[in-house]
């Protein structure tokens, strides 16, 4: 199974970080990398920030500056874009 062990336990685990990190509490030290790391792990695998924001009871701005001080590169927004993206694209039909 390699090193990465038990799934469930892995699991348990993630979810005891998140409910210790009590929502408004601050995070610092040990407990803010390890949660950075996870963030990270979860949001190169396709999570969304929003996703991410409510699974652990954090904004969205605060799982954001996470991910950002994490040197995660941040997606593109999804869904319809307006603007000069869509001109472009009917002037060029």
């Amino acid at each position: 199974m390699g090193d990465h062990g038990n799934p469930i336990e892995h699991c348990n685990e993630e979810a005891r970080v998140a409910e210790t990190l009590k929502k408004g509490s601050r995070v610092t030290g040990v407990a803010r990398e390890k949660l950075a790391a996870e963030l990270k792990k979860k949001y190169d695998s396709g999570a969304s920030i929003r996703a991410l924001a409510e699974e652990t009871g954090r904004s969205y701005g605060f799982v954001h500056r996470m991910l950002s001080e994490s040197g995660v590169t941040l997606r593109g927004r999804g869904g319809a874009t307006r603007g000069k993206a869509k001109t472009a694209a009917v002037a060029g039909s």
